[in-house]
C-alpha cells in the first residue's frame, strides 16, 4: 500500500525533538502505533521517552523511562491507556515478537516500536513511521514521517509539524 502522505522536518536540537514528541503525545489514542526507524544514536529512544513522559505527566505521574534495549518492552499506564515502548533490536526473527505480547498491544495500547523492521510485513497497517537521521551538525535530526493512514497528517500538523521538503 502506498503512503497517504510523506513529510519531513528538521529538529535543530534534542530539545526540539522532545518538544515535538511532547506536542504529539496528547494526540495519541489507544491502538496507535509509531514505528521509529533510524541508526543507533538517531534519537529513537529520546523521542519515545518524551512521548511517554508527557503522557504520564499529563496524568499526574512522574516515572523514570529507561530504554527497553535489554528488557525489550517497557509498559506504562496513563489514565487513558497502556503505553508500550518496544526495542526490537536484539530480536532475531518474527517468532521472537510472539513472546512479547506486542500483537495484542497494537490493538489496545499506544505502541512505540524501535527497530520495526523486525516486525516484517506484520507491522500495523495504519502505523505512523518516523525515520530519524543524524545530520552533519551536532544534535540536528532530520525526521521523515509517512503512513498509509491520512489521519496521521492532521495530527502531525496539530503537533506543529512544519514540512521541510
Amino acid at each position: 500500500m502506498r503512503d497517504a502522505f510523506i513529510s519531513q522536518a528538521v529538529f535543530n536540537s534534542p530539545d526540539d525533538t522532545a518538544s515535538f514528541a511532547a506536542a504529539l503525545a496528547p494526540l495519541l489514542c489507544p491502538g496507535d502505533t509509531i514505528l521509529l526507524e533510524g541508526p543507533i544514536g538517531a534519537g529513537k529512544s529520546h523521542f519515545a521517552r518524551a512521548v511517554i513522559q508527557t503522557r504520564l505527566a499529563n496524568s499526574g505521574k512522574i516515572e523514570d523511562v529507561p530504554s527497553p534495549t535489554f528488557t525489550l518492552v517497557q509498559t506504562y499506564d496513563d489514565v487513558v491507556t497502556e503505553i508500550w515502548h518496544a526495542d526490537l533490536y536484539r530480536l532475531t526473527g518474527i517468532g521472537d515478537v510472539d513472546e512479547l505480547g506486542l500483537w495484542d498491544a497494537f490493538g489496545t495500547a499506544i505502541c512505540l516500536v524501535e527497530w520495526p523492521d523486525r516486525l516484517g510485513s506484520l507491522a500495523p497497517s495504519k502505523a505512523l513511521t518516523i525515520k530519524l537521521e543524524q545530520s552533519g551538525a551536532e544534535g540536528v535530526r532530520i525526521a521523515h514521517f509517512s503512513s498509509p493512514d491520512p489521519a496521521w497528517q492532521k495530527r502531525l500538523n496539530l503537533a506543529g509539524l512544519h514540512d521541510e521538503d
